[in-house]
């Protein structure tokens, strides 16, 4: 058919350079191996793993202690005192998470002493 055409070159239209491969020489993508670390979402719902696999994976949360730089440390003892460490003024809002962290501890010591 392409022969008969009229518009551009013969070569164009010939696929001598197109190669049908046969099913064992194409190269296949490789395998995915077993098992692999993180494969499973621990939320998935549509995951069969049992539940006492889902419990295991719970009871190792809790028993992992997560490392944490002392900025978050600091930040969770006192809301201002990353800001100070880097010699910045706190913001607003650190600032008034100071005055909440401040106003329960202090309610908390009043009902302790009751």
């Amino acid at each position: 058919m392409s022969g008969y055409s009229n518009v551009g070159q013969s070569s164009v239209y010939e696929d001598g350079d197109q190669k049908n491969l046969k099913n064992s020489e194409v190269p296949g993508r490789p395998r995915f191996q077993e098992g692999m670390e993180n494969s499973h979402q621990p939320n998935d719902s549509k995951d069969e793993r049992s539940i006492a696999n889902r419990l295991a994976n719970e009871e190792r949360k809790l028993n992992r202690e997560e490392q944490q730089d002392p900025e978050t440390k600091a930040s969770k003892q006192d809301p201002t005192l990353p800001a100070k460490l880097q010699g910045n003024e706190p913001s607003k809002g650190a600032k008034v998470d100071a005055d909440i962290q401040a106003e329960e501890e202090e309610y908390l010591k009043q009902k302790g002493k009751k």
